[in-house]
């Protein structure tokens, strides 16, 4: 098969993209990626090593003449966010991604890209073949599951690394420097259901709520984008209220770090209400494409008749389901009243399975501020318990707080002002970034974060931008030059 990214600066990095690009790299699923980065290291007669939980270490000698300078680390995560359009037919399993460049943007199609964190993967892949960079001795650390409970980092013990500084290659927006980061936890409500056999003069449809933009659960949070779980909610409650549906099944969403961005329903209606339930649900989708024409501009609501189930949600807990997932929040839950537009606090409500007798409700709660994150899991936890559910939290890690005064910013933000003739954007992120986490065993590493404009991040909409990879990369080289003496 040919390669589309043939002709695009620079052609190693790319090139190494492609590769990885071709080795499926689900979070949790990650022995094939492991396999193929611990190939690549041994291949470069390079020491190369796995520790307990999976992360890779690969170790450089420094180039010619920076034999004094001190240890850089650089970081990337391996696993890549799966997610697909209902519309096309590919198998994360067994298929590479089938990307293709569109202007000075490459694209993948109908699927995630996996630029994230791809990207950053394939320049430190890039550093440690190439017998002409300039660096200083070298640590590439390739982290596992950083998408679904930064479990890689988390199980990444002291003593493994000497570093002084570490290169974070994980963000998306290639005017800024990244200092700090959210934290996050997991929050799953889930229980069993009663049912009741559907009777009497009914028709059966499947409502579906599709084409929202979704995008990052942290990144594109403050975007005010919709909801698929909510606004299929909204939907099934007026439905209830004016129509007394009932519901058979409820899949909405897909992982917990992506604003979901499908949901469907099948339900039953009275037959003699047919007709107006048709007409009702073509007003609802003319409301919600007015509310959400800037952000959704291709959000669609449908009914398509199916065939008529034998079961449904009792109306008690029907009721209690539809009123829980209505209280709980979504979106931004509070700004930081300290950093500019940072948002500190929110919840990404992004999973509603309600099928075959049992239910689960997944919710990604962030905010900078540890204290906060858990009051706003426990209200969300609270909401869930009223209506009988049991609710645990999981995949708690903690934030990254911010130091501005480190010598690497200071290295890096005056570099970048030297070669652009502008300041960097020096930031936190409502991102979860590995930093805050690898910090805990590795309090002594200054770190930073920073990479090329990538834009739809954990969607199929998921693009990196040609030109800003060019400037990333030479940004990064030229740091890698300036690292300063060992102390």
């Amino acid at each position: 098969m040919s390669n589309p990214l043939n002709n695009a600066e620079p052609k190693e990095l790319w090139n190494n993209f492609s590769a990885l690009n071709a080795v499926p790299r689900p979070s949790k699923k990650e022995e094939r990626v492991i396999e193929f980065i611990m190939q690549f290291g041994k291949g470069l007669g390079l020491e190369t090593s796995k520790d307990e939980v999976g992360n890779v270490i690969i170790k450089k000698p420094a180039s010619k003449g920076m034999e004094d300078k001190a240890t850089v680390a650089l970081q990337s995560h391996l696993d890549m966010v799966h997610q697909k359009n209902s519309d096309t037919n590919f198998d994360f399993a067994t298929q590479g991604i089938e990307m293709f460049i569109d202007g000075d943007w490459v694209k993948a199609k109908g699927t995630t890209l996996g630029a994230d964190n791809g990207i950053g993967v394939a320049s430190i892949m890039t550093i440690l073949a190439s017998k002409e960079i300039a660096h200083p001795t070298l640590e590439a650390l390739f982290t596992i599951d950083e998408e679904t409970g930064m479990t890689g980092a988390l199980g990444l013990k002291g003593g493994l690394m000497r570093a002084k500084y570490m290169l974070n290659l994980d963000t998306e927006d290639d005017h800024e420097l990244t200092i700090g980061c959210a934290g996050g936890v997991d929050v799953t409500a889930t229980g069993t259901y009663p049912t009741e056999k559907a009777g009497g003069p009914v028709k059966a449809f499947r409502v579906s709520v599709k084409g929202l933009t979704g995008g990052h659960s942290g990144m594109d949070i403050h975007l005010g984008r919709g909801n698929a779980n909510k606004l299929m909610n909204r939907i099934l409650t007026q439905a209830a209220e004016m129509y007394s549906i009932s519901i058979n099944t409820i899949d909405g969403g897909s992982l917990r770090n992506a604003i979901p961005r499908e949901s469907i329903a099948d339900i039953i209606i009275s037959a003699k209400s047919e007709s107006s339930f048709e007409s009702w649900i073509k007003e609802i989708e003319t409301t919600l494409k007015q509310e959400h024409h800037t952000t959704d501009p291709n959000l669609s609501v449908t009914l398509t008749a199916i065939e008529i189930p034998k079961t449904i949600l009792t109306k008690e807990f029907q009721n209690k389901l539809l009123r829980a997932v209505y209280a709980c929040p979504i979106g931004i839950y509070r700004m930081s009243p300290d950093i500019d537009r940072l948002v500190q606090t929110s919840n990404n409500l992004a999973r509603v399975l309600v099928k075959d007798g049992n239910y689960s409700i997944q919710c990604l709660t962030r905010s900078s501020v540890d204290s906060e994150k858990m009051d706003l899991a426990l209200a969300i936890k609270s909401t869930f318990e009223l209506m009988g559910a049991g609710v645990g939290y999981a995949g708690a890690y903690p934030g990254w707080t911010p130091n501005p005064s480190s010598s690497i910013v200071k290295l890096m933000s005056d570099l970048y002002k030297e070669i652009y003739k502008e300041n960097a954007s020096v930031n936190a992120c409502h991102a979860g970034l590995e930093c805050g986490i690898l910090g805990k065993n590795y309090p002594d590493m200054e770190m930073i974060s920073f990479g090329p404009n990538i834009r739809g991040a954990h969607s199929p909409d998921e693009k990196v931008q040609i030109s800003s990879v060019q400037k990333y990369w030479s940004f990064l080289l030229e740091t890698l030059k300036r690292i300063p003496g060992k102390s």
